[in-house]
């Protein structure tokens, strides 16, 4: 019985002369430090800032404020599918507010009946025409 390892070896216990050695990686080949993930990227991405002509003169905005910019215009030219990505954007937000126990009301009862009248009209627009009308 002498010639038995003095330490276990079995299921999750590997032999010691083939675990790794202390201070090394088992992925040495892994993702390097400072490699950015995606997550990064985007958010590096839009809050670049660009120049923009707005009634004349130029302002220096994010892309971000850019983009959300184009989609309130959008939404505001009656764009069915810039409605419809804003309304569901206003709603993630309420939604987020109300969980976080927000007591500030994001839109008053007069918004609130104008997107429900908008979401209606979408509604309707995904089903097809209606023969109904004249």
């Amino acid at each position: 019985m002498s010639d038995e390892p003095s330490c276990n070896v079995g299921y999750g216990r590997p032999p010691q002369h083939t675990r790794f050695a202390k201070g090394r990686s088992g992925n040495p080949k892994g993702r390097p430090k400072g490699a950015k993930n995606f997550a990064t990227l985007v958010t590096g991405a839009l809050d670049e800032r660009v120049v923009v002509k707005e009634n004349g003169k130029r302002r220096s905005i994010t892309k971000r404020q850019a983009i959300i910019t184009q989609l309130v215009n959008k939404s505001a030219a009656a764009d069915l599918k810039a409605i419809a990505l804003l309304l569901g954007m206003v709603q993630q937000i309420e939604a987020r507010g109300t969980a976080a126990g927000a007591s500030v009301a994001l839109t008053t009862e007069a918004d609130r009946q104008v997107m429900l009248t908008l979401a209606a009209r979408l509604h309707a627009a995904k089903q097809g025409p209606d023969d109904s009308r004249p």
